[in-house]
Protein backbone atom coordinates (compact mmCIF):
# COMPACT_ATOMS: atom_id res chain seq x y z
CA UNK A 1 0.00 0.00 0.00
CA UNK A 2 1.35 3.41 -1.02
CA UNK A 3 0.66 6.07 1.63
CA UNK A 4 1.33 9.81 1.41
CA UNK A 5 0.94 12.16 4.37
CA UNK A 6 0.27 15.79 3.40
CA UNK A 7 0.80 17.24 6.85
CA UNK A 8 -1.45 20.08 7.98
CA UNK A 9 -4.13 21.55 5.70
CA UNK A 10 -5.89 23.94 8.05
CA UNK A 11 -7.54 26.19 5.51
CA UNK A 12 -10.60 25.14 3.48
CA UNK A 13 -10.03 21.79 1.73
CA UNK A 14 -12.00 21.00 -1.43
CA UNK A 15 -12.74 17.28 -1.69
CA UNK A 16 -13.98 15.69 -4.89
CA UNK A 17 -14.04 12.42 -6.77
CA UNK A 18 -14.74 10.99 -10.18
CA UNK A 19 -13.86 13.58 -12.82
CA UNK A 20 -14.79 10.66 -15.12
CA UNK A 21 -13.20 12.17 -18.29
CA UNK A 22 -15.67 15.07 -17.98
CA UNK A 23 -13.34 17.96 -18.77
CA UNK A 24 -16.14 20.55 -18.63
CA UNK A 25 -16.95 19.63 -15.02
CA UNK A 26 -13.25 19.45 -14.15
CA UNK A 27 -12.57 22.94 -15.41
CA UNK A 28 -15.69 24.24 -13.66
CA UNK A 29 -14.41 22.82 -10.39
CA UNK A 30 -11.08 24.62 -10.74
CA UNK A 31 -12.95 27.82 -11.58
CA UNK A 32 -14.97 27.36 -8.39
CA UNK A 33 -11.83 26.80 -6.35
CA UNK A 34 -10.22 29.92 -7.78
CA UNK A 35 -13.32 32.00 -7.07
CA UNK A 36 -13.28 30.83 -3.45
CA UNK A 37 -9.48 31.31 -3.23
CA UNK A 38 -8.82 27.64 -2.49
CA UNK A 39 -5.28 26.74 -3.52
CA UNK A 40 -4.82 23.52 -5.47
CA UNK A 41 -2.65 22.09 -2.69
CA UNK A 42 -5.88 22.19 -0.66
CA UNK A 43 -7.77 20.11 -3.24
CA UNK A 44 -7.93 16.31 -2.94
CA UNK A 45 -9.44 13.92 -5.48
CA UNK A 46 -10.63 10.47 -4.40
CA UNK A 47 -9.78 8.95 -7.79
CA UNK A 48 -11.37 7.77 -11.05
CA UNK A 49 -10.09 10.73 -13.02
CA UNK A 50 -11.01 8.78 -16.16
CA UNK A 51 -14.26 6.95 -16.84
CA UNK A 52 -17.56 7.48 -18.68
CA UNK A 53 -17.16 10.74 -20.58
CA UNK A 54 -15.49 11.82 -23.82
CA UNK A 55 -12.23 13.54 -22.93
CA UNK A 56 -9.88 11.39 -20.82
CA UNK A 57 -6.76 13.08 -22.22
CA UNK A 58 -7.75 16.67 -21.44
CA UNK A 59 -9.19 15.69 -18.05
CA UNK A 60 -5.97 13.96 -16.98
CA UNK A 61 -3.97 16.93 -18.25
CA UNK A 62 -6.11 19.39 -16.27
CA UNK A 63 -5.78 17.38 -13.06
CA UNK A 64 -2.04 16.86 -13.47
CA UNK A 65 -1.35 20.49 -14.36
CA UNK A 66 -3.28 21.72 -11.34
CA UNK A 67 -1.03 19.88 -8.90
CA UNK A 68 -3.94 18.78 -6.72
CA UNK A 69 -3.59 15.57 -4.72
CA UNK A 70 -5.11 12.42 -6.26
CA UNK A 71 -5.72 9.03 -4.65
CA UNK A 72 -5.58 6.05 -6.99
CA UNK A 73 -9.00 4.73 -7.97
CA UNK A 74 -9.65 1.39 -9.56
CA UNK A 75 -9.67 3.06 -13.00
CA UNK A 76 -6.17 4.45 -12.43
CA UNK A 77 -4.89 1.10 -11.24
CA UNK A 78 -6.39 -0.80 -14.15
CA UNK A 79 -5.25 1.67 -16.79
CA UNK A 80 -1.75 1.79 -15.32
CA UNK A 81 -1.60 -1.99 -15.60
CA UNK A 82 -3.07 -1.87 -19.13
CA UNK A 83 -5.74 -4.27 -17.87
CA UNK A 84 -8.69 -5.32 -20.00
CA UNK A 85 -11.44 -3.80 -17.82
CA UNK A 86 -12.06 -1.13 -15.19
CA UNK A 87 -11.86 -3.58 -12.30
CA UNK A 88 -15.22 -2.70 -10.74
CA UNK A 89 -16.39 -6.30 -10.71
CA UNK A 90 -19.85 -5.47 -12.01
CA UNK A 91 -22.35 -8.31 -12.24
CA UNK A 92 -22.17 -9.94 -15.65
CA UNK A 93 -24.88 -8.62 -17.94
CA UNK A 94 -25.66 -5.57 -15.80
CA UNK A 95 -25.88 -2.14 -17.42
CA UNK A 96 -22.64 -1.08 -15.75
CA UNK A 97 -20.91 -4.20 -17.04
CA UNK A 98 -22.10 -3.62 -20.60
CA UNK A 99 -21.34 0.10 -20.75
CA UNK A 100 -17.98 -0.16 -18.98
CA UNK A 101 -16.59 -2.31 -21.79
CA UNK A 102 -17.05 0.60 -24.18
CA UNK A 103 -15.90 3.59 -22.16
CA UNK A 104 -12.94 1.76 -20.67
CA UNK A 105 -11.67 0.67 -24.09
CA UNK A 106 -12.21 4.24 -25.34
CA UNK A 107 -10.05 5.72 -22.56
CA UNK A 108 -7.44 2.96 -22.67
CA UNK A 109 -6.82 3.56 -26.37
CA UNK A 110 -6.38 7.32 -25.97
CA UNK A 111 -4.17 7.70 -22.90
CA UNK A 112 -0.44 7.61 -23.53
CA UNK A 113 2.14 5.67 -21.55
CA UNK A 114 3.19 8.75 -19.57
CA UNK A 115 -0.35 9.30 -18.31
CA UNK A 116 -0.69 5.64 -17.39
CA UNK A 117 2.66 5.76 -15.56
CA UNK A 118 1.42 8.79 -13.58
CA UNK A 119 -1.65 6.81 -12.60
CA UNK A 120 0.51 3.89 -11.50
CA UNK A 121 2.47 6.13 -9.13
CA UNK A 122 -0.56 7.56 -7.30
CA UNK A 123 -0.98 6.79 -3.59
CA UNK A 124 -3.56 4.33 -2.29
CA UNK A 125 -4.13 6.39 0.85
CA UNK A 126 -3.54 10.03 1.68
CA UNK A 127 -3.61 11.42 5.20
CA UNK A 128 -3.72 15.01 6.37
CA UNK A 129 -4.47 17.04 9.47
CA UNK A 130 -7.20 19.68 9.61
CA UNK A 131 -8.16 21.74 12.65
CA UNK A 132 -6.62 19.23 15.04
CA UNK A 133 -8.18 16.16 13.40
CA UNK A 134 -6.50 13.59 11.18
CA UNK A 135 -8.21 12.31 8.05
CA UNK A 136 -7.56 9.35 5.79
CA UNK A 137 -8.51 9.57 2.12
CA UNK A 138 -9.20 6.42 0.09
CA UNK A 139 -11.05 5.52 -3.11
CA UNK A 140 -13.63 2.79 -2.43
CA UNK A 141 -12.61 0.56 0.43
CA UNK A 142 -9.30 -0.18 2.10
CA UNK A 143 -9.57 -3.93 1.60
CA UNK A 144 -10.79 -3.49 -1.99
CA UNK A 145 -10.23 -0.30 -3.97
CA UNK A 146 -13.41 -1.00 -5.97
CA UNK A 147 -15.64 -1.78 -3.00
CA UNK A 148 -18.98 0.03 -3.15
CA UNK A 149 -19.75 1.49 0.26
CA UNK A 150 -23.12 3.23 0.33
CA UNK A 151 -24.78 5.42 2.93
CA UNK A 152 -26.92 2.45 3.97
CA UNK A 153 -24.17 -0.18 3.96
CA UNK A 154 -23.89 -2.37 7.04
CA UNK A 155 -22.35 -0.62 10.03
CA UNK A 156 -19.91 -3.50 10.46
CA UNK A 157 -18.50 -2.80 7.00
CA UNK A 158 -17.61 0.78 7.89
CA UNK A 159 -16.04 -0.35 11.16
CA UNK A 160 -14.02 -3.13 9.52
CA UNK A 161 -12.64 -0.88 6.78
CA UNK A 162 -11.78 1.77 9.37
CA UNK A 163 -9.84 -0.73 11.49
CA UNK A 164 -7.89 -1.96 8.47
CA UNK A 165 -7.05 1.62 7.50
CA UNK A 166 -5.80 2.48 10.98
CA UNK A 167 -3.70 -0.68 11.08
CA UNK A 168 -1.84 0.66 8.05
CA UNK A 169 -1.63 4.43 8.62
CA UNK A 170 -2.36 4.94 12.32
CA UNK A 171 -5.37 6.55 14.03
CA UNK A 172 -7.67 8.81 12.02
CA UNK A 173 -10.61 10.91 13.15
CA UNK A 174 -12.42 10.76 9.82
CA UNK A 175 -12.39 8.86 6.54
CA UNK A 176 -12.94 10.50 3.14
CA UNK A 177 -13.88 8.20 0.27
CA UNK A 178 -15.36 8.14 -3.22
CA UNK A 179 -16.15 5.48 -5.85
CA UNK A 180 -19.89 4.98 -5.30
CA UNK A 181 -20.79 8.33 -6.88
CA UNK A 182 -23.27 9.55 -4.24
CA UNK A 183 -22.18 11.96 -1.49
CA UNK A 184 -23.03 11.19 2.12
CA UNK A 185 -21.78 11.34 5.70
CA UNK A 186 -22.15 8.23 7.83
CA UNK A 187 -21.41 8.44 11.53
CA UNK A 188 -19.32 5.33 12.09
CA UNK A 189 -18.22 4.09 15.51
CA UNK A 190 -14.88 5.89 15.24
CA UNK A 191 -16.07 9.07 13.52
CA UNK A 192 -17.49 10.41 10.24
CA UNK A 193 -17.14 8.44 7.02
CA UNK A 194 -17.44 11.12 4.33
CA UNK A 195 -18.12 10.33 0.70
CA UNK A 196 -17.25 13.48 -1.23
CA UNK A 197 -19.34 12.53 -4.26
CA UNK A 198 -18.14 12.90 -7.85
CA UNK A 199 -17.95 15.83 -10.24
CA UNK A 200 -18.23 13.92 -13.52
CA UNK A 201 -21.75 12.52 -13.17
CA UNK A 202 -24.83 13.72 -11.23
CA UNK A 203 -25.70 11.76 -8.06
CA UNK A 204 -28.81 10.11 -9.54
CA UNK A 205 -31.10 12.82 -8.22
CA UNK A 206 -32.72 14.24 -11.35
CA UNK A 207 -30.48 17.33 -11.56
CA UNK A 208 -27.57 18.03 -13.90
CA UNK A 209 -25.38 19.54 -11.21
CA UNK A 210 -22.73 17.29 -9.72
CA UNK A 211 -21.20 17.40 -6.23
CA UNK A 212 -18.04 18.27 -4.34
CA UNK A 213 -17.42 18.65 -0.61
CA UNK A 214 -15.78 21.41 1.39
CA UNK A 215 -14.01 20.71 4.67
CA UNK A 216 -13.79 23.97 6.56
CA UNK A 217 -13.42 24.65 10.26
CA UNK A 218 -13.75 20.94 10.97
CA UNK A 219 -17.15 20.72 9.24
CA UNK A 220 -18.09 19.20 5.88
CA UNK A 221 -20.62 20.73 3.49
CA UNK A 222 -21.67 19.49 0.05
CA UNK A 223 -21.79 21.88 -2.89
CA UNK A 224 -23.50 21.64 -6.27
CA UNK A 225 -21.26 22.10 -9.28
CA UNK A 226 -22.77 23.66 -12.40
CA UNK A 227 -21.02 23.16 -15.74
CA UNK A 228 -21.86 22.83 -19.44
CA UNK A 229 -23.54 19.43 -19.25
CA UNK A 230 -25.03 19.80 -22.72
CA UNK A 231 -21.59 20.19 -24.27
CA UNK A 232 -20.16 17.27 -22.31
CA UNK A 233 -23.08 15.10 -23.41
CA UNK A 234 -22.81 16.13 -27.04
CA UNK A 235 -19.09 15.38 -27.09
CA UNK A 236 -19.82 11.87 -25.84
CA UNK A 237 -22.30 11.33 -28.66
CA UNK A 238 -19.87 12.74 -31.23
CA UNK A 239 -17.16 10.42 -29.90
CA UNK A 240 -19.41 7.45 -30.65
CA UNK A 241 -20.04 6.47 -27.03
CA UNK A 242 -23.39 4.89 -26.19
CA UNK A 243 -26.04 7.39 -25.17
CA UNK A 244 -26.63 5.93 -21.71
CA UNK A 245 -24.25 8.12 -19.72
CA UNK A 246 -24.53 10.99 -22.21
CA UNK A 247 -28.26 11.10 -21.53
CA UNK A 248 -27.59 10.70 -17.80
CA UNK A 249 -25.62 13.97 -17.75
CA UNK A 250 -28.78 15.75 -18.91
CA UNK A 251 -31.48 13.83 -17.06
CA UNK A 252 -29.61 13.63 -13.78
CA UNK A 253 -30.29 9.89 -13.56
CA UNK A 254 -27.85 7.06 -14.16
CA UNK A 255 -28.53 4.50 -16.88
CA UNK A 256 -27.00 1.97 -14.48
CA UNK A 257 -29.50 2.13 -11.62
CA UNK A 258 -29.13 -1.62 -11.17
CA UNK A 259 -25.80 -1.01 -9.40
CA UNK A 260 -27.61 0.87 -6.60
CA UNK A 261 -29.08 -0.59 -3.43
CA UNK A 262 -32.87 -0.71 -3.67
CA UNK A 263 -33.38 2.20 -1.27
CA UNK A 264 -31.24 4.51 -3.41
CA UNK A 265 -33.05 3.89 -6.68
CA UNK A 266 -35.47 6.13 -8.60
CA UNK A 267 -37.96 8.47 -7.03
CA UNK A 268 -37.32 7.14 -3.53
CA UNK A 269 -33.90 8.77 -3.66
CA UNK A 270 -34.50 11.86 -5.79
CA UNK A 271 -33.72 15.07 -3.94
CA UNK A 272 -34.50 18.68 -4.65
Amino acid sequence: MRHVDLGARNGPVLLFGGPYSNVQATRALFDLAAAQEIATDHMICTGDVVAYCADPVATVAAIRTSGCTVVAGNCEKQLAADADDCGCGFDAGSTCDRLSVEWYAFARARLNLESKAWMGALPDVVTFAHQGRRYGVIHGGVTDVARFIWSNSERDLFDHEWRVLEAQVGPVDGVIAGHCGIPFIHEAARGPWINAGVIGMPPHDGHQQTRAALLEGGEVSFHRLSYDAAKASQEMIEAGLSRGYADGLLSGYWPSEDILPEALRGASFARG
